[in-house]
């Protein structure tokens, strides 16, 4: 590749016309980025215990699906998902230079490494602004949302951030962009991310251990009501994280490595690429109606299951195409060409916690 630098436009604008020369370097474009991570020194093999999290947590990058964990203080919550890049399937390099794109406008690239090879990762704090979260300003620029595309989104103490602000969220989770209207004109912003939430289950964290709980249940009820329907609606997979046991945390039993988990990932996002191939989809999330009725078809004892989940749920239509979906990565992950009833039976099981916290 022959590449030609310049100092300005203006210098630019000259070469082009004719009217000044400019030495060409040869170069080639990086071949970093596609490999392995690098080292950060987070592994989910440091967490003892919580199997059950650390499978839903799986199955979330796996489709790339959205997550929320809840649980008491100090049950793992925030280190899960503090390691949820370390099982993310490294980025090709069109993702990368996606990436890249949206970090130079800010003027966050190293100018030593310029080409982002690993996914971000964005811990958001719960007083950040909605113009912070979603991009913002008289000539609007990306926002947190964006500079999580093709990462994650990590909202910890979700309970905490202002509604207005977690209400934002709902477009951009659905058409995985944002739009900005301003004046001068309308901008648009990629913001293709996995989010992942955690939070407390009421304000002093032990609901319900009412052995333990100081929360009176209206406290309760306006601490969860801080998260609208709507936005649960858009949470593909809720994971209870339970204290953790004295037992768990003193075993010596070598728990999973990152390594390994994100093998079978990369399996099944391999499997998920090649099933939508042409389609312009990449993960089981991002399927649509017409896709669902191709790639998730039910059998006759399937169907029964679902049925009878929808009616005792309550479930809506869009709580219901996500838990096919979580079905469908969940039988990527199994090796199963069709979604079968144990397949069916855990995707609604992700759906049981908002049910048990917020009972609609």
């Amino acid at each position: 590749m022959e590449i030609l630098g310049v100092e300005h436009l203006t210098q630019a604008c000259q070469y082009l016309n004719g009217e000044c020369r400019i030495e060409a370097v040869s170069g080639r474009m990086p071949d970093e980025a596609g490999k392995e991570p690098a080292e950060c020194g987070l592994d989910y093999a440091d967490i003892q215990g919580q199997e059950a999290v650390k499978r839903a947590t799986e199955v979330a990058v796996a489709g790339g699906h959205n997550l929320l964990l809840v649980g008491p203080p100090g049950s793992g919550k925030t280190m899960m998902a503090k390691r949820v890049p370390t099982i993310l399937p490294p980025p090709v390099l069109k993702e990368s230079m996606e990436i890249t794109k949206i970090y130079s406008v800010l003027g966050m690239v190293d100018k030593e490494h310029p080409l982002m090879t690993g996914r971000p990762f964005r811990s958001v704090h719960h007083t950040v602004t909605k113009a912070a979260l979603i991009g913002g300003g008289s000539v609007p620029v990306p926002g947190e949302i964006s500079l999580a595309h093709g990462g994650v989104l990590f909202l910890d103490e979700l309970a905490e951030f202002c509604k207005p602000v977690l209400e934002v969220l709902r477009q951009p989770l659905e058409e995985r962009q944002i739009r900005i209207t301003r004046s001068r004109g309308n901008y648009v912003f990629p913001a293709d991310f996995i989010l992942v939430c955690a939070m407390n289950p009421c304000p002093c964290g032990n609901y319900p251990d009412f052995n333990r709980c100081t929360c009176t249940p209206p406290q309760i009820q306006q601490y969860l009501g801080k998260i609208s329907q709507p936005f649960l609606d858009r949470i593909d997979i809720c994971a209870e994280a339970p204290q953790i046991r004295y037992e768990a945390l003193a075993q010596e039993k070598k728990q999973e490595s990152s390594a390994s988990i994100r093998a079978r990932v990369c399996r099944a996002r391999l499997v998920q690429q090649e099933r939508y191939e042409g389609r312009g989809i990449w993960t089981n999330s991002m399927l649509g109606v017409n896709e669902l009725r191709e790639f998730c078809r039910l059998d006759e004892a399937e169907e029964r299951l679902m049925r009878q989940a929808f009616s005792s749920l309550g479930l809506t239509a869009r709580t219901y195409h996500k838990i096919l979906k979580v079905a469908r990565t969940i039988a990527d992950l199994d090796g199963s060409d069709g979604i079968r009833e144990g397949h069916l039976k855990e995707a609604i099981g992700y759906r049981m916690i908002d049910k048990k916290y917020w009972g609609r």
